[in-house]
This record gives structure tokens, C-alpha cells and sequence, in this order.
């Protein structure tokens, strides 16, 4: 086994080759079933303090069997499988190229919900596309205490996602306790109401916008993730539900350029076009940097060998 490190925008990725598990013979889908059933062990050990913490996105590697995809990847973080991750992928791809798996141009990665396209434009910069992504439904009423009833929409980016357009907390560091809380009581609120995304899918992500601080820029986000952590990067798939969201209300034209700045100040560049199921196909462009080789020992005496 093989861990590389990486950060996409500040947030980080663990990518793992060579794991050896047995997945069975199913398309990946199924073996990412599998992976989160079995071996959950095995990503708290990886991920989980004391040697990652909640922030931590997994990629494990993984043959694909189509032939037009150099890798397949199964996206994971403390607590579940992500369909798609886009720092995740942002992030694989510049290790891939820091190993010389793959060179500058376009490539193919098959995930559980779909093939990405990438390109990789220098070792460090990739420009990801994204599976289609669709709002699921607009203007849903959530009641938190000390802020009232807010209105978000739900949207699909590869995973599911609760967007608020205004946040009531100013979109800094130095309110990333609000922050947190809002997210986690707004999470609440859905999960206490039943509401969820399409055939009863967790509504697992909380995305607060903001004005934007950097010139050019066109929105600031908080992204809590399903951890109860936050996203340092503007979050690429929650970056594809946003333009679902804009697209759906006709407030962005497809093929222009829109700029997200996370909570920390980092950016993605997107732009989207529409997609063959009434969606967008949104293309998440940004920066990833390979940040250690990491060798774990698992020490039998060790109680907390699994995560903590």
C-alpha cells in the first residue's frame, strides 16, 4: 500500500494505492458497497485522528474496468462513501502526475455515480468536468433558533447538497464556530422534518453563501461536510449544485465563467453547459499540491490502531 497526501485549495486529500482489498468482481458501484460495508476499519484507520482528522478526504484507487479511464477511485471521508469529490479528484490527479502516472492533457476516472473528465493543464493545475448535476427542489423552508426560518434548495453535484443563498453569519474564519453550528442546526432541522434528496438520500452537506471579499470573485461559501467539519476549498461538488441552482433560475449563462471563494479565500474557477438530462455539467478548475508520503504503522498494543 501507497499514501500520498495532497491539498486541493487548502483542503486535503489521502490517496491510497495498492490497498489489496477484495472488492469482489462488480462494477464499482457495487464494489463501493462493498468498501463501506467491510471495511470501515480501514478508513478510520487511514483517516481518522490520531493520524488525519475529519477534514481528511480518502481516494482509494482501484482498477477500472472501462477502457477509457486510467483509474477508478472510490471517494470516502471519516463516517461514509462520497459519490464524487471534486478537490478529491483535483487532488488525485496532481499526485497522479507527481508519480508520473499520467502526463499534462486529458483523462478519464470512473467513480461510483460516473465517469470525470480531467484536464490535467500543469502538475498542479486541473481543470475537473464534473457528472450532471440538477437542483431537486427550491425555496424549502428550514427553522433554526436565533436566526428564524430560512429558505435553500436542494441540488445534486455528485453529492447531495442544502444551499442558502444569504447566510444570516458572515462567511469569515472568524465565525467558523456560528458557522459550524448553523450548518449542524440546519441539518437537523432537515433530517427532524424528513426532508431529504431524491429516493430519500441524506441531505449530508450544508452550503452558506455570502458576498465575495477578492476582486473578481463572485460569491464567498461555507461548506459543512457530513463529518460536522468544513470544507477549506469552495467544495467541487458543491460548486455543480450551486450552478445547478443559478442555471435552474436562469441567473447565469452557460459557457461564462463564475469564480467561488471558499472560507478560507482559496478559489475555483467554473462555468457549466447544459447537460442531456435537463442538468448542467459543470467543470471545476483549481489548484492541487502533493504534501507527504505517509507510511502508517498499525501496532497491534495500539487501541486506537482504527481511529479514534
Amino acid at each position: 500500500m501507497r499514501i500520498i497526501d495532497s491539498h486541493t485549495e487548502g483542503e486535503p486529500t489521502r490517496t491510497i494505492f495498492n490497498a489489496a482489498l477484495d472488492l469482489g468482481s462488480g462494477p464499482l458501484s457495487e464494489k463501493a458497497k462493498v468498501f463501506e460495508k467491510k471495511y470501515r476499519d480501514f478508513c478510520g484507520s487511514i483517516l481518522k485522528e490520531p493520524r488525519g482528522n475529519d477534514a481528511y478526504v480518502g481516494a482509494l484507487v482501484v482498477e477500472s474496468d472501462e477502457s477509457d479511464c486510467v483509474a477508478g477511485v472510490i471517494f470516502f471521508n471519516t463516517i461514509q462513501n462520497l459519490g464524487m469529490c471534486g478537490h478529491g479528484t483535483i487532488g488525485l490527479s496532481a499526485t497522479m502526475a507527481y508519480l508520473g502516472q499520467i502526463e499534462p492533457g486529458s483523462h478519464t476516472f470512473e467513480t461510483p455515480v460516473g465517469k470525470v473528465a480531467i484536464e490535467l493543464k500543469t502538475p498542479n493545475r486541473v481543470a475537473v468536468t464534473n457528472v450532471e448535476s440538477y437542483r431537486f427542489a427550491s425555496d424549502v423552508l428550514v427553522n433554526v433558533d436565533s436566526y428564524g426560518e430560512l429558505a435553500g434548495d436542494i441540488a445534486w453535484g455528485g453529492n447531495w447538497f442544502f444551499l442558502v443563498k444569504d447566510s444570516p453569519v458572515p462567511i469569515k474564519l472568524k465565525y467558523l464556530r456560528q458557522l459550524t453550528d448553523l450548518g449542524l442546526a440546519i441539518r437537523n432541522d432537515l433530517e427532524n422534518k424528513g426532508i431529504t434528496g431524491s429516493q430519500g438520500a441524506w441531505i449530508d452537506h450544508i452550503e452558506l453563501y455570502g458576498p465575495p471579499e477578492l476582486d473578481g470573485s463572485n460569491s464567498r461559501s461555507f461548506v459543512l461536510v457530513p463529518s460536522g467539519s468544513y470544507d477549506r476549498s469552495p467544495c467541487g461538488t458543491g460548486c455543480s449544485a450551486k450552478m445547478a441552482c443559478l442555471a435552474a433560475d436562469r441567473s447565469w449563462p452557460a459557457g461564462k465563467t463564475w469564480i467561488q471563494e471558499s472560507v478560507i479565500g482559496s478559489t475555483y474557477s467554473l462555468s457549466y453547459e447544459h447537460g442531456e438530462a435537463g442538468g448542467v455539467i459543470v467543470t471545476v478548475e483549481g489548484s492541487a499540491y502533493v504534501t507527504a508520503e505517509v507510511v502508517p504503522i498499525f501496532d497491534s498494543r495500539d487501541p486506537y490502531r482504527t481511529g479514534i
